[in-house]
C-alpha cells in the first residue's frame, strides 16, 4: 500500500475531467491523479522540480489508481468522502477540486446543499447524505482562516509566482488582483503559505466569475 511519494515530474496529463501527472521516484514512474487546480500548478513546474504527495491507493479489479494530495489532511478528508454511499473517488475529487477544504467542511456541517451540488456529479440526495453522515465527523477538520498571515505570505513570497502562473493561463492583471483579494479570507494559516492553495482557489473564483 502506497501512502506517500516524493520524486520529480515526468509529465502531466488530462483525460476528460481527470487530471494527473507522472511522478518519477528512484527510476520508477507512478501515475497519480490529482485535482484540476493542482494539475494547473504542476503542469507549469520544471521537470527537475521535486514534488511530494500524500497518496490514497485504490485497488480495483482492473488495476490500481493513485490519488495524490498536497496535505495529509486533504487525503483524510477524501477518505471520509468516499465512505459515504453514492460518493465515488471521482465525485470526491470533484468536491475537493471545486472549493477549499475549510469551505467544503463548512458546507457539509451547515448542510449547504446548493454549494455541495455545485460540484460535478453531486445531486441533492448525495449532498444530503454527505451532510447527514459527516457533519459530526468533521469537527477536527475545521481550520480558522488567518487573513493577516495569508496576506503577509502572499506579499512576501508568493505573489510574483502566482501572477506569473495566472498570466500564463490567460488572465489579466485586474482579474488576478481581484481573485487574490477574494481568495484571501478563504485560506487557513497553513494554506496561506502554500502557492498551490492560492492558485487552486484563485482558479475556482475566476471560473465562477467568468
Amino acid at each position: 500500500m502506497i501512502g506517500w511519494l516524493e520524486g520529480h515530474l515526468g509529465h502531466t496529463w488530462q483525460e476528460g475531467n481527470r487530471c494527473g501527472l507522472l511522478l518519477i521516484c528512484a527510476g520508477v514512474g507512478y501515475e497519480v491523479q490529482i485535482s484540476k487546480a493542482l494539475w494547473a500548478v504542476h503542469r507549469l513546474s520544471p521537470g527537475a522540480a521535486t514534488l511530494s504527495f500524500w497518496i490514497h491507493h485504490l485497488h480495483r479489479e482492473d488495476g490500481s489508481v493513485l490519488f495524490g494530495f498536497s496535505h495529509q489532511q486533504e487525503r483524510n478528508l477524501f477518505r471520509l468522502l468516499i465512505g459515504v454511499s453514492g460518493v465515488g473517488p471521482q465525485v470526491a475529487m470533484a468536491l475537493m477540486g471545486s472549493m477549499a477544504v475549510p469551505v467544503l467542511v463548512e458546507a457539509i456541517q451547515q448542510g449547504n446543499l446548493n454549494l455541495l451540488c455545485s460540484a460535478q456529479g453531486v445531486g441533492k440526495r448525495t449532498a444530503e447524505r454527505l451532510s447527514l453522515e459527516l457533519r459530526q465527523k468533521l469537527d477536527s477538520y475545521v481550520i480558522s482562516p488567518n487573513q493577516e498571515t495569508s496576506l503577509a505570505a502572499l506579499e512576501t513570497n508568493l505573489r510574483p509566482e502566482l501572477e506569473q502562473m495566472l498570466t500564463s493561463l490567460g488572465y489579466g492583471p485586474l482579474e488576478i488582483h481581484e481573485a487574490l483579494k477574494a481568495v484571501n479570507p478563504l485560506l487557513s494559516a497553513d494554506d496561506a503559505q502554500n502557492s498551490d492553495a492560492w492558485l487552486r482557489e484563485s482558479l475556482r473564483w475566476l471560473g465562477q466569475t467568468a
